[in-house]
């Protein structure tokens, strides 16, 4: 495990955080909430029928995390009569949320809107979409944020040469790599500050250093392309005039000082030295983090979504029990206001 990774779930075992994992009939779910409460890290309830879990994990010692089943809950009408509140403008009966606040990822995401948890973790069996979908429905975006967006921290490892150059000892926070796939000015104004958010509340930055990237640095290209960045640029400043934020930046103007004092006049306080890169769209994010990971040797954390209510993560159905235990640990630092 990294040491950005051991940071992590060391500061998210100090919050004493609720957690709800959505997926009891997944083995590798129930051997991460074993783990997590034997540590400490946060307190959880995973959701399904009890005996079909020890039937799953017969050496795993229960007890220690609570279980609810969504079908049998005292909260069920509860909760449902939430969902029909929250739907019946978009035509949702009660019958029909009676039925949809039963499945597990609603009834997780429903703990948290009725603010019986802090966060939520699923992924492991179910798509992207199946997890997002009730979050974006029932809990929706943070104030002040029109839109969701994920960022991946990328840590390079300390063989790296790199690693002593650029970021937080080798430590960026990359966004958006996985959700917006051509962002508005306004979006990428969105992204910017919701990475930002997660490099302080996640990584720890002290000083979030975020640069607007383009092929262009400060006119060097004039483009639509360009002016998307230039004027997300604008309304960051607008909004939240005390964000270290520069751009529109090339990579290397970002990232590297001697060619940020030759590109970038007027003493940037970004250029040279950032630590947050806001892509332009997803095909640039998406290529950049799997060239930084893949010939960089970066360890890739996340997708991790952001700019919501309250914190929902996603998984890799790949996932181990070791990627669900660092997934809540990042879920549970993004409960910090």
């Amino acid at each position: 495990m990294s040491k950005i990774m051991d940071s992590i779930r060391a500061r998210a075992a100090k919050l004493d955080r609720h957690i709800v994992l959505p997926e009891g009939n997944d083995e590798r779910t129930i051997r991460a909430a074993a783990q997590i409460v034997n540590s400490k890290m946060a307190r959880i309830t995973v959701l399904g029928d009890e005996s079909e879990m020890k039937k799953l994990c017969p050496d795993v010692k229960f007890g220690g995390f609570n279980i609810i089943n969504p079908a049998k809950s005292d909260k069920l009408d509860t909760y449902a009569e939430l969902l029909y509140e929250l739907r019946k403008a978009k035509g949702m009966t009660r019958e029909e949320a009676q039925k949809i606040a039963a499945d597990p990822l609603y009834f997780g995401t429903l703990m948290l809107k009725a603010d019986d948890a802090d966060g939520m973790v699923a992924g492991a069996i179910n798509s992207t979409g199946a997890v997002l979908r009730p979050a974006l429905q029932i809990i929706k975006t943070a104030k002040g944020i029109g839109s969701a967006s994920s960022c991946f921290i990328m840590a390079l490892p300390p063989e790296n040469p790199a690693s002593k150059l650029y970021g937080e000892d080798g430590v960026l926070v990359f966004g958006d790599c996985g959700v917006i796939p051509n962002p508005t000015d306004d979006q990428l104004v969105d992204i910017a500050y919701s990475t930002a958010k997660t490099a302080r509340d996640v990584c720890g930055f002290n000083e979030q250093r975020v640069a607007l990237l383009s092929f262009s640095t400060k006119g060097s290209a004039k483009d639509p392309l360009v002016d998307k960045v230039t004027s997300a640029l604008e309304k960051i400043k607008a909004k939240y005039p005390d964000m270290l934020v520069d751009g529109e930046l090339q990579g290397d103007a970002a990232l590297v000082p001697r060619v940020a004092e030759k590109k970038v006049k007027g003493g940037s306080k970004v250029a040279g030295k950032a630590n947050v890169l806001i892509f332009p769209d997803l095909n640039a994010g998406n290529i950049g983090y799997k060239l930084t990971q893949y010939m960089g040797g970066a360890e890739a954390i996340g997708p991790l979504i952001q700019g919501l209510a309250k914190p929902v993560n996603d998984l890799s159905r790949g996932c181990t029990v070791e990627d669900i235990i660092s997934v809540v640990a990042v879920v549970i630092l993004n409960t910090q206001n």
